[in-house]
């Protein structure tokens, strides 16, 4: 009988409790399965510091190698280490990682030479078809000539090559706290912050899979509670926190107060247009009405997209963009091989806060213009009859236009909503941005009164 895998296999990437949906011998058959998908016949395969990461990625290199592939594992590294070795290498890459996700899970990020995305409709479907077959049946015969397998180290060379892309020889003394959740961020911030004028506060660098201080999940307020206090207790310039794999980067100002992922993408837009003047730059839709405004202001060409990064992805390879953000802290660099790397963003906030006087709260307060919500999740069992009643409360309104996009958006002169319902759960995700505090809530308050009644 074939295994059902659907339950860990997502639309990005593999994802499940270890070993109760998926264990190491799972793993040698996806290698295996990544391998044929792919045609490559030499793969890179990085992991975080989980402790069934070793076990697991070991097992997908022998299957890997077993199907005649060589393999090149770069050990402990956060997930755009391993987009970093993929595209200097140009090799196809496995990353295991469970991301911010508790310490019984874990997953692959899968990709393409040149860190080009591996997701249902690029190749995961046919990896998950071949896996759960394989399951069934038994692992396919081993090549004729087996594939080797060796080590290697990339992070001197990944360091080097942010620190290429970013110019900050002449940045002032900063006093930075780092809360790396005991994910990857403190494997990779001693290494990649070395040399630069930093006066480093560490926090949590321990590696550990099990997470003892917080979930390493930033975009939840409250695992940033000891960054922020941490912070105001030291008077340092900025606080930044990394997720589990250290691919996102969340960033706090002097004050303790969070700066919205939406200023920072603004801001280093603005900064990559300035050396690709002209550029287009891509943001999805719940990002703040401030990006495709700073974008406009500086010369460059703003790209609205769905939420995910797949979409994010795929509209930079197609528009030539030389830079894409998220409301969730995902940044994402043509130089970069269109992949996303919480650190280049990080370099790109301390050289604009190190290249003038101002405290980061000022430096940004033009990044960030209009009062947000926030996402707001609310449990519906009817999420197209409960979207069906919003719109029409809203979308005969003069001076309202509405699309449907991702969800329903609806904007007006003074303020937009984004509703739009979670693709495994039975969940509706709000997102309200208005000019002021009391619009903001009023029209979030009204949407959720319609949504949790209808």
């Amino acid at each position: 009988m074939t295994a059902d895998l659907s339950q860990i296999v997502k639309a990005y990437d593999v994802r499940g409790v270890v070993p109760d949906q998926w264990d190491e011998p799972l793993a040698e058959l996806f290698g295996a399965a990544f391998v044929q998908v792919t045609g490559a016949d030499a793969i890179v395969i990085g992991h975080d510091m989980r402790p069934s990461s070793p076990g697991l990625s070991a097992a997908f290199a022998r299957g890997a190698a077993n199907r005649g592939a060589d393999v090149t594992l770069i050990g402990l590294c956060s997930t755009d280490q391993l987009y970093f070795a993929s595209g200097r290498l140009g090799l196809p890459g496995a990353m295991f990682t469970a991301s911010h996700n508790p310490a019984q899970y874990n997953g692959i990020k899968m990709c393409r030479a040149g860190a080009a995305p591996i997701g249902q409709d690029t190749g995961l479907t046919e990896i998950r078809t071949l896996a759960e077959t394989w399951s069934a049946s038994g692992a396919p015969a081993p090549a004729a000539t087996p594939g080797t397998i060796t080590e290697t180290d990339t992070l001197v060379d990944y360091a080097a090559h942010l620190k290429s892309l970013v110019d900050l020889t002449a940045i002032r003394p900063l006093k930075v706290v780092v809360d790396a959740g005991n994910g990857m961020g403190g494997h990779t911030v001693p290494t990649v912050f070395a040399g630069l004028p930093l006066d480093l506060v560490p926090m949590y660098f321990e590696l550990d899979g099990t997470f003892p201080n917080h979930e390493a999940n930033p975009l939840d307020p409250a695992n940033i509670v000891d960054l922020q206090e941490r912070v105001r207790a030291e008077g340092a310039d900025l606080g930044l926190a990394f997720d589990g794999d250290a691919d996102r980067c969340f960033v706090v100002d002097e004050r303790g107060e969070p700066v919205s992922p939406s200023a920072i993408t603004a801001l280093v837009a603005a900064r990559e247009l300035a050396k690709h003047p002209g550029g287009t730059i891509i943001h999805n839709l719940i990002t703040s009405w401030s990006v495709p405004e700073v974008v406009r202001e500086t010369g460059g060409t703003p790209v609205r997209t769905r939420v995910g990064h797949s979409f994010i992805k795929a509209e930079m390879a197609r528009t030539g963009a030389i830079f894409g953000g998220e409301h969730s802290a995902h940044y994402y660099f043509r130089d970069f091989w269109n992949a996303d790397t919480g650190m280049l963003a990080a370099l790109h906030v301390l050289a604009a806060l190190g290249g003038q006087d101002r405290p980061l709260s000022s430096l940004v307060a033009a990044y960030d213009r209009y009062t947000g919500s926030g996402e707001i999740n609310s449990t519906v069992e009817d999420q197209a009859a409960s979207t069906a009643a919003v719109r029409a409360a809203f979308a005969s309104r003069e001076g309202v236009t509405v699309d449907e996009l991702d969800g329903l958006t609806v904007s007006a002169p003074t303020w937009w909503f984004n509703l739009r319902p979670s693709n495994t759960e039975p969940l509706l995700r709000l997102n309200v941005e208005a000019k002021d505090e009391v619009t903001m809530s009023k029209i979030r308050d009204e949407v959720l009164a319609l949504v949790r009644t209808s």
